[in-house]
């Protein structure tokens, strides 16, 4: 036993080593930097960030490097990082309403208080690859530092309206004010999940879910697996300035901003004898640029509200339980990945049941032929 358990350690090692000249790759190309996969990787920052549960453009770039650009794997690593963090506080509610807006578009009506940004977005490109990028540097794509620096500027300084309020003034939409004596929230970093979930830990759990999942479970419930016919009210992406209640002063100081995408999907609800008909909403909130995680998880959102609102549950893209409990990609990587490693005693005990089985049924075989 000791020495397969030190012929083991010594593979472990030599499989660091192989992974450390894996991940660095031809050694007559430049190695790539934490900041190069900062600026110019942001999409992938962003979901690391989001799913890590760690704001740090810094660490999830590190996080990218280091995993060797395998996003969920990024995604572990700083999740775990995050546990060995203290916790000093709680931050204020943010205040999206105020973000300084760089994209914000509207799908349900053309003419919005503030007007549609469209900003940066690959929503109008022709999806061809641009082989001038294969050439090196800013300079050979024709690309000027200035201009690229202007395009991170926010588009909108001034603070828009949510597009909701166009509805709120007719009473066309559900209102979502918490109530004065609501309890607070539950913190699913400090508590596991557990079931009945709230819809606050419901939108912590989708916030830092797998995208993918989401992805294909918000393209479900479009596909009909849900009663709901979505409209994306509003998607805006920019920077929210974040606030912490110090002791020491008794008010809350600005501590730094954040980019934030934020998507609100208005739905059809037929009502009830209690509620007229009318428009609900689902909700998205995510790190960085991340329109797309930010739809799934409001269409996702409104899908789980369905027992509240008096909606029939038929579909998988309903069930709560189901939802949250597989909507973890850290989890569901573990527990894939986990079957890599060994089962010897395990398979053996497998092995010699379906041997006993299959002696057993050979012992009958000319039984039943006779009695056939």
């Amino acid at each position: 036993m000791y020495v397969a358990v030190k012929g083991g350690e010594r593979a472990i090692e030599a499989s660091w080593r192989l992974l450390d000249k894996a991940r660095r790759g031809d050694t007559r190309v430049p190695e790539l930097s934490v900041a190069q996969i900062r600026e110019q990787l942001r999409l992938a920052v962003a979901r690391v960030m989001a799913e890590g549960s760690v704001y740090d453009e810094e660490l999830a770039a590190l996080a990218i490097k280091q995993a060797a650009g395998d996003l969920v794997e990024a995604i572990f690593l700083l999740r775990a990082y995050r546990t060995t963090l203290p916790r000093f506080g709680y931050t204020e509610p943010v205040e999206t309403e105020h973000m300084q807006v760089e994209r914000r578009i509207s799908a349900t009506f053309k003419d919005v208080p503030g007007g549609q940004v469209l900003g940066a977005t690959y929503d109008y490109t022709q999806r061809l690859l641009d082989f001038a990028l294969l050439a090196e540097g800013d300079d050979a794509t024709g690309a000027d530092h200035d201009a690229t620096a202007a395009a991170r500027e926010p588009a909108a300084t001034a603070p828009m309206p949510r597009v909701v309020t166009l509805l709120n003034k007719e009473g066309l939409i559900e209102q979502e004010t918490p109530a004065p004596d609501a309890a607070e929230p539950g913190d699913l970093s400090r508590e596991p999940l557990s079931f009945p979930a709230d819809r606050a830990v419901r939108l912590q759990n989708l916030a830092r879910g797998d995208e993918g999942f989401l992805l294909a479970m918000g393209y479900a419930t479009q596909r009909g697996y849900a009663h709901s016919h979505p409209f994306a009210g509003e998607i805006r992406f920019g920077s929210v300035s974040v606030e912490m209640v110090l002791d020491e002063l008794g008010e809350a100081v600005e501590i730094g901003e954040i980019e934030l995408t934020e998507c609100q999907m208005i739905n059809q609800f037929a009502g009830s004898k209690d509620v007229p008909p009318t428009f609900t909403q689902g909700y998205g909130l995510a790190f960085g640029h991340a329109e797309r995680k930010a739809m799934a998880m409001a269409l996702v959102d409104r899908a789980l509200r369905a027992e509240e609102l008096g909606e029939t549950l038929d579909s998988p893209t309903q069930d709560i339980e189901f939802m949250l409990s597989h909507s973890d990609n850290v989890e569901a990587s573990g527990f894939v990945q986990h079957l890599k490693l060994p089962h010897y005693v395990d398979f053996q005990a497998e092995l010699e049941l379906v041997r006993r089985l299959r002696a057993q049924q050979e012992q009958l075989a000319p039984q039943n032929e006779e009695a056939a």
